[in-house]
């Protein structure tokens, strides 16, 4: 006779797990919290998305034209609970990369890895260029592994004997949740499932808990979709144009699979394929080749897998068990391998210039250039001496303070009526924060920005006058003059670590002509 999983006895070694999990995450989080101190110490200002991030807060709804809901509310709770200081906006995030931490070790627990395999899978996760980034600014990716994770964890407990109605209804939730912060996760859950598909382990999956917990999700997500269905479905508009421009780098599969090497940098090799390895031979860790193969089968969809950190705990548990008779482990060590784990932190050192702007700009570019490092790229655009993830942080004052010159110049009547518009969502944000939060004597009560990308174009114009505009555009004034009577560059934006792109004029236009009519559906592009 087999105990039911609601008297099933409490695991003695849960208790040092979930503290031990609980110590890395402090960790990480007062290492997030330094890191965006410092960097904004070193004058490195909002990343472009975190202002449309902020923006999207301010108008809460049940989706966006690129992105789900979830980092909205994020931003605007945030703000709310924070403020909207540089380092207030990005607690959050820190937050969620601890969570992450946290996550991993109790996975590690639960694929039945010891104090040494949880600890070494957690250390490897803090060091992990692609984490150190993504947890280091608001946004959507500082939360996906968390919702990934989950899933993954709810399933492991299921099948190690745990409560399938509390553990499907978790794993409904969290991808229900997952779905509105970044619809990638569809395709780890159909991958996951044909895995589970697959295996023996087939047989978690044909329960009523398991459809309950798939009917939750699929309830969670039902708003979003209705916001899709009342919006003409935006997204697909958005995804169509990022093909047709080719906004994004697209990587072969070779390329893609090397690129996972500086995603989470080249040591932590050592343990993630081993890891996945270990899961598809499913001897050092039993019951768990559903989980290697989930990883096969997303690369096979996706091409685009981000060696998610749950193969960072199967490694760390293949390394626990391949050399038990180590002093550390069979001492029951945090530090079972400090060889590995000496060479792991010195080279993510070395590596964090690249996944965090801790460097000055110039001395960024004379250090990259001496180790012959570049930073990751993952859109077409040119880029000037810096990478984009970082260049995105510069020259947003520098529009702000012009706009807003420009905007006293009016007179009182005009600054009633006049527009301001920018041409992309980004020089739009820094506008609606930075133009609200300045010092200036009398104060300056900028209207709010318009641009026609993604969902500025769905706010509208704000009932302005397009008779008279100042302008953030990229147009050459004999462009201009087609369009309005009266032309005057009013400023230029020429931060020179911003990117190449954004070194544009700022104009005030008078006068729109007949010949070229306002028509703000023509303004309109989802990219």
């Amino acid at each position: 006779m087999t105990l039911s999983a609601q008297s099933r006895p409490a695991d003695p070694t849960l208790r040092d797990a979930l503290r031990l999990a609980i110590a890395f995450a402090t960790i990480k989080l007062v290492f997030q919290f330094a890191l965006t101190l410092w960097t904004q110490h070193l004058g490195y200002s909002y990343f472009r998305d975190e202002f449309y991030y902020i923006a999207c807060g301010r108008h809460l709804a049940w989706g966006y034209v690129d992105h789900g809901p979830i980092v909205a509310l994020q931003a605007r709770l945030g703000e709310l609970l924070f403020g909207d200081s540089i380092f207030a906006i990005r607690i959050l995030s820190a937050a969620a990369g601890a969570a992450t931490i946290f996550l991993t070790g109790i996975l590690a627990w639960a694929l039945d890895g010891a104090r040494p395999a949880q600890a070494l899978a957690m250390f490897g996760l803090i060091v992990c260029p692609q984490y150190i980034g993504t947890d280091g600014y608001l946004s959507m990716n500082s939360f996906e592994p968390i919702f990934w994770m989950t899933c993954v964890l709810a399933v492991v407990l299921v099948l190690r004997g745990h409560s399938p109605r509390v553990w499907w209804l978790v794993f409904g939730a969290s991808a229900g949740l997952g779905l509105l912060n970044k619809p990638s996760i569809v395709f780890f859950l159909a991958a996951l499932v044909l895995a589970l598909l697959l295996t023996p382990q087939r047989r978690a999956v044909a329960s009523w808990w398991a459809a309950a917990g798939l009917a939750l999700g699929v309830l969670i997500v039902l708003p979003y979709v209705h916001w899709q269905i009342q919006n003409h479905w935006p997204t697909l508009e958005f995804l169509r144009n990022g093909q047709r421009s080719h906004k994004s780098v697209i990587l072969n599969p070779l390329m893609f699979f090397l690129a996972q090497f500086a995603n989470m940098q080249p040591v932590n090799a050592l343990l993630w394929i081993p890891g996945v390895v270990a899961l598809l031979r499913a001897k050092s860790i039993r019951d768990a080749r559903w989980l290697g193969l989930t990883y096969v089968f997303f690369f096979a969809i996706m091409l685009a897998l981000h060696a998610k950190d749950y193969y960072l705990a199967a490694g760390a548990i293949a390394l626990e068990r391949r050399h038990p008779a180590l002093p550390g482990v069979q001492r029951n060590r945090i530090v079972p391998f400090p060889i590995f784990e000496t060479v792991l932190l010195v080279t993510s050192l070395i590596l964090l210039p690249m996944s965090s702007p801790v460097l000055r700009p110039a001395t960024w570019v004379r250090y990259a250039t001496a180790l012959h490092l570049h930073g990751s790229k993952s859109e077409n655009a040119a880029s000037g001496p810096l990478p984009q993830f970082y260049a995105d942080r510069f020259g947003w004052q520098q529009e702000v303070s012009i706009v807003q010159n420009a905007f006293q110049s009016l007179s009182p009547q005009d600054q009633q009526r006049v527009c301001i518009f920018a041409s992309n969502y980004g020089e739009a944000g820094a506008i609606d924060l930075l133009g609200a939060a300045q010092t200036t004597a009398p104060p300056v009560h900028l209207p709010p920005a318009m641009s026609g990308q993604n969902n500025y174009w769905l706010w509208g114009t704000h009932g302005c006058d397009p008779d008279l505009v100042i302008a953030v555009i990229g147009d050459r004034p004999n462009a201009v003059s087609q369009k309005y009577r009266s032309v005057e560059i009013v400023g230029r934006m020429d931060d020179p670590w911003a990117m190449p792109f954004e070194h544009r004029n700022i104009y005030l236009l008078r006068g729109r002509l007949p010949s070229a009519p306002f028509n703000w559906a023509d303004e309109r592009y989802y990219l």
